[in-house]
């Protein structure tokens, strides 16, 4: 994916949210390498709060702004769903859309800074709920990003707040290891190199 590519997508997504005055961030891969860390991804993820829109109208508005469903949305439950999987026609990019919840997700798109991805001023989640939401993931490929994270932010992280973050994960998932998992990762990220 070229920067081009990322910045007109980004563009497009910003164009649909100002204009429903919807709260928006990006995270996953793309606000790893915000934070410093280059990392290949085929994909954008993005959270939007999207104001009580349903799952099907804001699929239906995004069209309009060159993104398509990668597959049909569900139909089997009541509940409107929470992902949109959608491509961006222009660049075939995916864009992996999640609607946020109340709770967590609107305290997450409060801390969003401003960041320029590729040439466009866009929401990036918090460097800080960033470590924790990889964390939980726990992938291995997403403890690589938090320790990438963790190096190059040094101490402008807010560990405190990813620490609290990470206590109301582990207290939620009932996973108590979530907690010396990051306190691993730093103890590694802090270690010095041996060269």
């Amino acid at each position: 994916m070229s920067d081009a590519s990322i910045a007109e997508l980004l563009m497009a997504l910003a164009g649909v949210f100002a204009a429903r005055r919807m709260r928006w961030y990006v995270f996953g891969a793309q606000a790893v390498v915000a934070y410093g860390r280059p990392r290949l991804t085929a994909d954008v993820d993005v959270m939007v709060d999207a104001g009580g829109t349903k799952a099907a109208e804001l699929a239906r508005v995004l069209s309009g702004a060159g993104f398509a469903l990668r597959f049909p949305l569900s139909t089997e439950r009541d509940e409107d769903p929470r992902l949109l999987p959608l491509v961006h026609t222009a660049s075939s990019i995916p864009v992996d859309l999640v609607i946020a919840a109340p709770g967590l997700d609107q305290e997450l798109l409060e801390r969003a800074v401003s960041i320029d991805l590729g040439g466009a001023l866009v929401p990036v989640v918090s460097a800080a709920d960033l470590v924790a939401l990889k964390v939980l993931a726990g992938r291995r490929k997403d403890l690589e990003d938090v320790r990438g994270v963790l190096l190059e932010q040094g101490p402008r992280l807010d560990l405190a707040r990813t620490r609290a973050l990470i206590r109301a994960f582990a207290a939620a998932t009932e996973n108590p290891g979530l907690v010396a998992r990051l306190e691993r990762l730093v103890r590694a990220a802090r270690a010095p190199r041996r060269g």
